[in-house]
């Protein structure tokens, strides 16, 4: 006899996970090279100094890059951030 209380979970369910997004930094003809890669040190978590400035670095030629990804309410959080530091900034994007 098998007696058993542990919960099945449905494979969809379980795999359900919370809406995720990526905060995009745009390139402008105002911000310095020092003060956009300042921004993303102090405010991406686990953000490089090398990071930071190949990031800037792809802003500058592609005219825009990804800083971070993660869930929404963290990208919403960072995203006004950088917004307030003055940065050009994409609508946030949703994955």
């Amino acid at each position: 006899m098998f007696n058993s209380t542990s919960t099945v979970l449905y494979p969809k369910k379980a795999k359900a996970k919370y809406p995720g997004a990526r905060v995009i930094v745009l390139d402008d003809s105002f911000n310095t090279f020092q003060h956009v890669a300042n921004c993303l040190l102090t405010i991406i978590p686990g953000m490089s100094d090398k990071r930071a400035w190949d990031l800037t670095i792809k802003v500058d030629n592609s005219g825009s890059a990804e800083v971070w990804r993660g869930n929404i309410e963290q990208a919403e959080l960072y995203h006004e951030q950088l917004v307030r530091k003055g940065l050009t900034m994409a609508p946030i994007e949703k994955t």
